[in-house]
């Protein structure tokens, strides 16, 4: 976890990627390309992406939302004072994230530590967490 004080009073953390999601679908693309050619591009397709999102995705938590960074550029910001719910998904191997907001619900696969997205959720969103 790399915790940036930007100022005197603000911090905020960035998850670091974890590949090992992207890294098992490309494998899982290749294993289906030995029987099926097409359904392993496709599986390794997504593999593919899932790898380019963890590459350059930043989620970042701030004293007041989670904002998502593509490189250096905020692409999403959510309040935590919106969440209603959250959930990391299947707890042996963590593999999707979900929460809800007052408005939506937003699915994001697990391409950031697992332990360390959740001990930011647990401190940064813990009225919203999942009973």
């Amino acid at each position: 976890m790399r915790t940036v004080t930007s100022t005197p009073t603000a911090t905020h953390t960035d998850l670091p990627p974890s590949y090992r999601i992207p890294l098992t679908v490309i494998g899982l693309g290749i294993l289906l390309a030995l029987g099926k050619i097409w359904l392993g591009a496709l599986v390794g397709s997504f593999g593919l992406f899932l790898l380019v999102q963890a590459v350059t995705l930043t989620l970042r938590f701030t004293d007041s939302a989670l904002d998502i960074y593509r490189r250096n550029t905020l692409i999403r910001h959510f309040l935590y004072e919106e969440w209603q719910h959250w959930e990391i998904f299947w707890k042996p191997v963590p593999v999707l994230f979900y929460f809800r907001e007052i408005n939506s619900i937003h699915f994001l696969p697990i391409i950031f530590s697992p332990n360390e997205l959740r001990t930011c959720l647990e401190t940064h969103c813990a009225a919203a967490q999942a009973e």
